[in-house]
């Protein structure tokens, strides 16, 4: 979007500059990249036409389902016998040779009605964005040479295309038709059948008057570059593949009637019946700048700092010491003697285990395992003595056990 009060216009014939032209507004209406998008979107529909398959294709078979209690599906089946394909699905798209699912259908809604409101504020915004440099570049074209944008120029009205090619080539698009032809490539997929073989680049608009009549014929021949009448510019041309910000190339006598065409903020279009260009909600976008600006910061107040330096959030006293302090005022003295219990605990296990493994340690531990062995040998022994007791007694016959001292008792 731009605003400047005039453009230069640049002779056709020469690198120099012929005149100038005070700056339409619709050049500065918003960039609404959203209604481009949509408008594009719908219009590229309009071209299309209706295509269908044939309604009775995958249903010329004589076929019937077995129905049920076979176990097979219960889907038609070819009938007859005495070939392979008897017994054989059909009809569905499962199916070989079965219809396809969703049969296209020549009725289906192929073309789609666009507001006309829509459609002429889309062609404004397409219109603004061809006069910002970055969004040109941005689409792909190529314009280091080009002295300025939007680019105008006094007369295209050339009869041969060698003649216009040298004036495109006195206006810096040279390189950006370079680019064009160079991108010529073979269509990817079945599309290269379908009359459309390769593939190509947008290059330039050239829109014009009606004082430049010959320039339609002299540019047809040219790849990339398209032309078109200002009293019938088209989204399609504008913002191909509703991609803002193409090339455009004006007339002086199609430049100036821009503003008849689309009005201004104060006065409605001539052409257009019922059309105002819509008037931007701010004058200018840049927020950072505006915020940043000496006007609105001297009248903001100072950034509000909390020096609050306590939490309004409950603490667990039981993970936080501060709240176990204000909770248990013992907490710290308990938390330190428990550090030094545990400290002692450790210094006196490591004081044990060392006296333990020194020699008079292992010495000890000799005479305790000798004592140990005594007493565990005079208790078997002991043990021994009263069995052989026990058996001396049976052998005699003078031992009863307790069951029997039952039954005499009884």
């Amino acid at each position: 979007m731009t605003s400047r009060p005039t453009v230069s216009v640049y002779a056709a014939d020469a690198e120099k500059v012929a005149g100038s032209s005070s700056m339409p507004t619709v050049f500065t209406v918003p960039i609404r990249d959203d209604l481009v998008q949509f408008c594009h979107t719908n219009m590229a529909k309009n071209r299309r036409q209706g295509r269908s398959v044939f309604w009775h294709a995958g249903h010329e078979h004589s076929a019937e389902s077995w129905g049920t209690g076979r176990a097979v599906a219960r889907i038609p089946r070819i009938s007859g016998s005495g070939t392979h394909r008897s017994g054989q699905g059909a009809f569905g798209n499962m199916c070989r040779k079965g219809r396809m699912f969703a049969p296209l259908k020549l009725w289906r809604k192929w073309h789609r009605k666009v507001n006309t409101n829509q459609k002429r504020n889309a062609v404004a915004s397409a219109l603004a964005a061809a006069g910002c440099a970055p969004l040109v570049m941005a689409r792909g074209h190529k314009i280091d040479d080009v002295p300025e944008l939007p680019l105008v120029v006094d007369s295209l009205n050339k009869e041969k295309t060698s003649a216009l090619l040298k004036s495109l080539d006195n206006l810096g698009v040279a390189a950006d038709l370079t680019r064009v032809r160079t991108s010529k490539k073979l269509r990817n997929g079945q599309g290269k059948m379908r009359n459309s073989r390769f593939t190509l680049r947008r290059g330039p608009l050239v829109v014009y008057g009606d004082e430049n009549p010959l320039i339609k014929q002299a540019a047809r021949n040219l790849p990339g570059v398209d032309v078109c009448n200002v009293n019938r510019l088209n989204l399609l041309q504008l913002a191909p593949g509703g991609h803002l910000g193409r090339l455009i190339i004006f007339t002086k006598d199609a430049f100036e009637q821009l503003d008849t065409i689309f009005g201004t903020y104060r006065e409605r279009s001539a052409v257009k019946s019922g059309f105002q260009l819509g008037r931007p909600t701010m004058t200018c976008a840049d927020l950072a700048r505006i915020i940043n600006s000496d006007q609105i910061q001297s009248k903001l107040r100072m950034e509000r700092v909390s020096t609050d330096k306590t939490s309004k959030s409950k603490k667990n006293p039981l993970k936080n010491k501060t709240a176990m302090q204000r909770v248990n005022p013992a907490a710290k003295s308990l938390r330190d003697a428990e550090v030094k219990a545990v400290e002692a605990r450790k210094t006196a296990r490591a004081a044990a285990l060392k006296a333990k493994r020194s020699k008079s340690g292992r010495k000890d531990k000799a005479v305790r395992a000798v004592r140990f062995n005594k007493v565990a040998d005079e208790l078997e022994a002991s043990f021994q003595a009263a069995h052989q007791a026990v058996l001396d007694e049976v052998k005699a016959g003078e031992y009863r056990s307790d069951s029997e001292e039952e039954e005499e008792d009884e």
